[in-house]
């Protein structure tokens, strides 16, 4: 009887939040689709990732059709499980290919989201070379571009803003593609992804959106299961901020079903995202190299949930709502 008057609960503020915005939508690589049609999602994963550096990449150091011939099956596998949407997370100058995308969504029938922004981590190898003298203004005129006109000459939009910082305190630079990604929310309400880790660059991340009159409801803090303090979720959550534990593997579910417990208890359930982090095609090795699936979080974490007495409206929330409310297309003003 619990299970089912918690079922009508989010049912109801499912139903409310459709009538406060009836035009929710998310940007896929195929054109605006209803927030409400992604359905079961995974919402950190990747296609393809090329780390050779910003300065020698691009789409001439692969094959599309060979990239679809070793991706396809693995998209298949999720389509059966019931996956509907897939957040691809590759950035700009890393390996992002909306061309690409775009065929596999029509292959695979998913639907497909990419980005705009720029990955600051790894001592800025992904960045290119205007990223270090342009103002956090210039920067955002281009990603506002890519949302308005389309990637390059693909008319493929973005559907949210990837960046990434490092482990310590935010520099002056990582500062400045956060100020960045807040203008752009601004102008067009895409959520912002950022990959952060651990907690001291997450809430300082939070400062600068705060700062900027950008809502933590528009911040998602990824791989957020690197922080070990798991006491800052709460404190980043209650703000409104999107907890990502995005690296589920086969070996850590019981650390990730701890972590859910935890946010499930304090009342943040609302709040958490789950994904793999998994995939990729590398260029420049054989057969673009080893190839990691995206099917224990439906084939394996699920069932661990139910067993654990997490209902299916609360694996509904995790899986279906807190994605489409997360992707959806809304200035979040603080």
């Amino acid at each position: 009887m619990k299970s089912f008057t918690v079922f009508l609960w989010m049912l109801l503020l499912f139903v409310q939040c459709k009538q406060e915005n009836e035009q929710a939508i998310v940007m896929t690589v195929n054109g605006p689709i209803a927030a409400s049609e992604m359905g079961n999602s995974l919402i950190h994963e990747h296609i393809l990732v090329d780390f050779i550096g910003a300065d020698s990449t691009g789409s001439h150091r692969w094959d599309r059709e060979k990239v679809q011939q070793v991706v396809s099956p693995f998209l298949k596998e999720i389509k059966q499980q019931g996956v509907r949407s897939f957040i691809d997370c590759t950035p700009a100058y890393l390996g992002r290919d909306p061309i690409l995308l775009r065929s596999l969504s029509q292959t695979s029938g998913l639907h497909i989201l990419t980005n705009t922004g720029y990955y600051g981590a790894v001592n800025n190898k992904f960045l290119p070379k205007h990223a270090f003298t342009e103002s956090a203004d210039e920067l955002a005129k281009r990603w506002i571009t890519e949302f308005n006109e389309g990637i390059e000459d693909t008319g493929i939009k973005p559907g949210f803003i990837k960046i990434s910082v490092g482990l310590d305190s935010l520099s002056n630079l990582h500062k400045k593609l956060v100020k960045a990604a807040a203008l752009t929310h601004l102008q067009t309400g895409l959520t912002i992804a950022s990959h952060t880790v651990l907690a001291v660059p997450a809430l300082q991340q939070i400062a600068v959106l705060e700062e900027a009159g950008v809502s933590p409801e528009a911040f998602i803090w990824v791989h957020a299961q690197g922080e070990k303090d798991k006491s800052t979720y709460l404190q980043a959550a209650k703000k409104g901020t999107w907890i990502s534990l995005d690296g589920i593997k086969e070996k850590n579910l019981d650390n990730y079903l701890k972590m859910l417990v935890t946010l499930k208890n304090e009342g943040y359930l609302n709040k958490v995202l789950l994904s793999h982090d998994a995939g990729w095609y590398s260029p420049g090795e054989k057969d673009g190299g080893s190839f990691k699936g995206y099917t224990t979080l439906y084939g394996k974490f699920v069932p661990l949930l139910r067993s654990n007495n997490f209902t299916d409206a609360e694996i509904e929330q995790l899986l279906v709502i807190n994605p489409a409310v997360a992707f959806t297309i809304q200035i979040r003003k603080h």
